[in-house]
């Protein structure tokens, strides 16, 4: 499987252990976040609550990764991820 990512990434096994770190730690960062964020708003822990945490953490990913790779030394690998990513969710840009 990690043959596969990196032949996919093009990239060393030291690059995906770094990539995989940021995607976890991202990961990670943005639903500590969101929760701080939820706690702010005063809402019960029902339905709404998370809904709208989901729809943070969504939001919060791509900005968290971007960050982080910048101390990883990963950013173009995300900054062309995240953009990969957009594309595929909102379609190509019109020019």
């Amino acid at each position: 499987m990690f043959e596969r990512l990196k032949k996919r990434w093009e990239v060393s096994t030291w690059g995906l252990v770094l990539i995989l770190i940021t995607f976890a730690l991202g990961g990670s960062l943005c639903g500590f976040l969101a929760k701080i964020i939820m706690s702010w708003t005063n809402l019960d822990k029902g339905i709404i609550w998370v809904v709208l945490y989901l729809i943070l953490v969504t939001a919060l990913w791509p900005i968290c990764v971007i960050f982080l790779s910048l101390f990883t030394g990963k950013f173009l690998f995300f900054r062309k991820y995240v953009g990969k990513l957009g594309t595929r969710l909102f379609g190509k840009k019109q020019e």
